[in-house]
């Protein structure tokens, strides 16, 4: 599958390692984790769809939840120019164009753990992105793909700080992958970066062939759920 054309005019890309920090209420600083390209093999189970790299679900299958284990999170350091942007990730088989603009993508979720996900588009020489599209498309609880029509899926712009900010669900596992999220970034008039963000901790982590430990999101567990930060760096 082809990286289609976003319809808005906005990009951001991956994320290296560097820390940005951003503004705003309740906002923690941006983790940027640097290189998420890589393979396009999955190990866990025989996936029913193989589209663009990624498996989809075994049909009828139920996904099991695999116990987390103990991921210790490489340092960070400070954002600097010089960095490199963040790479490529297969786009897997069920991205959908047209998504609504819309932060929160929890309405008809049907459940899950609350994931508050926020962070920083900013340049290889670590300056904010303004107005960059960031798309984002998931599977729910059950590691289930709305394809027919949005639920979990959605885009936004980044403010004039570069920030953004994303209302979610932790998702669900089904064969062959571990939990992650898929993500488009583009600034505006710039190329598109297709990526996917990961969780710490997960067992799926070791035998997921797209995993990359550079693309972990920096979670922290709260009252209500769990709260994630990622900055994406934009080739720029």
């Amino acid at each position: 599958m082809t990286d289609p054309v976003l319809d808005d005019p906005l990009a951001v890309p991956g994320a290296s390692r560097r820390q940005v920090l951003f503004a705003g209420a309740g906002a923690l600083a941006a983790v940027v984790l640097a290189a998420c390209g890589g393979g396009d093999s999955d190990s866990t189970a025989t996936p029913a769809t193989t589209t663009g790299g990624e498996p989809g679900p075994t049909a009828g299958g139920t996904p099991t939840t695999s116990a987390a284990t103990a991921t210790t999170l490489a340092p960070t350091p400070s954002c600097d120019d010089g960095d490199e942007p963040t790479p490529q990730q297969t786009e897997g088989p069920y991205f959908k164009a047209n998504s609504p603009q819309q932060a929160d993508l929890r309405s008809g979720a049907g459940g899950g753990t609350a994931l508050n996900l926020a962070g920083t588009v900013v340049t290889t020489g670590c300056q904010p992105v303004n107005a960059a599209k960031i798309e984002f498309w998931q599977a729910n609880d059950a590691g289930e793909y709305d394809n027919s029509g949005y639920t979990l899926r959605g885009h936004q712009f980044t403010d004039t700080q570069g920030r953004y900010s994303l209302q979610t669900i932790v998702p669900g596992l089904y064969p062959g992958r571990t939990r992650h999220i898929h993500v488009m970034v583009q600034a505006p008039n710039g190329p598109l970066l297709t990526t996917q963000l990961y969780f710490p901790g997960e067992a799926r982590n070791a035998s997921d062939g797209i995993y990359r430990s550079e693309c972990l999101i920096n979670v922290k567990d709260t009252s209500s759920g769990k709260d994630g930060t990622f900055t994406f760096v934009l080739n720029g």
